[in-house]
């Protein structure tokens, strides 16, 4: 004889299995830090590839009326990343769950946010309409390349910053005499409220510019940095020659010692022999982005936003506020 649960045991069943997260393939040791903060665990998942390349995902569970959060970071290889979460997005949707929220620890195709020159693709907007209508119904973005790029979505948007876990690690180290540096004029808004977290500390912005075509750039430092600790900060370290050719001006400036700092290591060539040139007393970088072990370095501390991303879903999946946790 069948015995059907009381309408008391569906709702504890129900609300236990409403949270689900699963991960795509760009960076599952992330995710399971995620899910071990939640105390759940990431969703079963079949994830192949044909021969012609193409890739083939199953959901190996029910999420029927469930919350899912699908955490992908559309890293390198960026297309491949891309077009594994919107096929993800779509199997989550084509399973009936009730919410699905695209989990973006690194949003790739982000520089592209505007046209500065004709017939140009605005990326950044083209990927955000891919991620809608693949199916998300809300994404929990960190650290996006530009605040403005929220507003390409046309659904809820929770925006994150890394900035809190590399304050702790700052705050530890105790460092003295720190001024926060800009390494470009863009870059300024963030390196301002990096600033105001650290005790208010100075701010300083390297200034480039280029006179004339074929002519190298002018760089200047505006503030002071001699005789301090410099701590450059930017949002993503690619092939790290901005980081490289600030941090030298700096020395010439007279700065004791520059720290360089980051939410995403996207590190391509030659950023490895750029950041352990001897020009920075320390790389701080978070795992947003997977690192392989050949692009790991003496001078390079890696610092998980797991708790960090882990409270913002929970916070999202309880209809709490987001914001109030970098006040």
């Amino acid at each position: 004889m069948l015995t059907l649960p009381s309408m008391a045991q569906q709702t504890v069943l129900s609300d236990s299995n409403r949270l689900r997260l699963f991960a795509g393939s760009a960076n599952i040791p992330l995710a399971q830090e995620v899910a071990r903060y939640l105390g759940i665990d990431l969703g079963p998942m079949i994830r192949k590839r044909f021969a012609d390349g193409e890739l083939y995902v199953q959901i190996q569970e029910s999420i029927r009326g469930a919350d899912v959060y699908l955490l992908q970071p559309t890293c390198r290889s960026v297309n491949d990343n891309l077009m594994e979460l919107m096929i993800v997005i779509d199997a989550c949707r084509r399973a009936s769950a009730r919410q699905i929220t695209a989990v973006l620890p690194y949003y790739g195709y982000a520089r592209a946010d505007r046209k500065t020159a004709g017939r140009e693709s605005i990326t950044a907007k083209l990927v955000a309409n891919l991620i809608v209508q693949a199916g998300a119904h809300r994404v929990l973005a960190m650290d996006l390349h530009s605040a403005q790029i929220q507003g390409y979505f046309d659904i809820p948007l929770d925006h994150v910053y890394g900035s809190p876990v590399i304050l702790d690690y700052l705050a530890n180290k105790q460092l003295s005499d720190v001024v926060v540096v800009s390494p470009d004029v863009g870059g300024v808004a963030r390196a301002r409220a990096f600033a105001k977290k650290l005790n208010d500390a100075p701010l300083a912005i390297i200034d480039k510019r280029r006179q004339a075509h074929n002519v190298a750039e002018v760089m200047n430092v505006i503030g002071d940095v001699k005789g301090k600790t410099a701590i450059l900060v930017d949002d993503m370290i690619d092939t790290a020659g901005t980081l490289l050719e600030g941090g030298r001006l700096l020395q010439k400036e007279g700065a004791k010692a520059i720290y360089a700092c980051a939410t995403h290591a996207v590190f391509s060539e030659p950023a490895i022999s750029r950041l352990s040139s001897g020009v920075f007393e320390e790389v701080i970088v978070t795992n947003t982005i997977p690192l392989v072990e050949e692009n790991k370095f003496k001078q390079l501390t890696v610092l998980s936003v797991a708790n960090l991303l882990g409270e913002a879903i929970w916070r999202i999946h309880e209809d709490n506020s987001v914001s109030s946790m970098f006040r």
